[in-house]
């Protein structure tokens, strides 16, 4: 009873603060996701020991959870909904089709590209990093995100979109994190 009440404190909160204070708390809770997913790499793929855990590897996918993903995807979500409309079968599949063709490959680009430049790569390491590992990442991103989206998108409010994308993403952001660190 304690944690059902306990819980339902938190969500509360987390309302107040996502109709308060959108873009800070969804960029909140993409930081946070994120730097868990590169732990998770860390901890449970790579099998690293605490003393050689790369907390700067962390602190870094939470600063492009906290200053990228967030921001942008509930930006993109947001247009989607004005430009799109919100409710329907049709809007759904359209959206998708938007999100998977346009926004997935330039976001991906940019995660990359971001994620390269925080790892130290000069512009040729870059363009060679993105010539490897992008195909194959974008390839695996159209296995999980168009199923993802059509949830997302029928039956989630435009508000709690990004949560449901970030907990995915959790997922995601370990495969992204141990993907990018392969030859570091």
């Amino acid at each position: 009873m304690a944690f059902s009440t306990n819980m339902s404190g938190v969500i509360k909160i987390y309302q107040r603060l996502l109709t308060k204070y959108p873009l800070i708390t969804q960029a909140t809770q993409a930081g946070t996701l994120m730097a868990l997913g590169d732990q998770i790499a860390q901890n449970l793929i790579e099998q690293r020991q605490i003393k050689n855990l790369d907390f700067v590897r962390t602190a870094q996918f939470a600063s492009i959870g906290f200053f990228i993903a967030g921001p942008v995807t509930r930006t993109w979500y947001g247009i989607l909904d004005k430009y799109v409309g919100s409710k329907g079968g049709m809007v759904v599949l359209k959206k998708v089709s938007y999100d998977q063709l346009f926004f997935a490959p330039a976001f991906l680009a940019v995660l990359l590209s971001t994620i390269g430049i925080l790892q130290g790569n000069d512009l040729e390491q870059l363009k060679v990093k993105l010539y490897n590992e992008y195909p194959d990442i974008l390839k695996n991103n159209y296995k999980l995100w168009p199923m993802v989206q059509l949830f997302n998108f029928y039956f989630i409010p435009l508000q709690y979109q990004v949560l449901i994308v970030q907990s995915i993403a959790l997922l995601w952001n370990t495969y992204i994190s141990y993907r990018t660190s392969l030859g570091k």
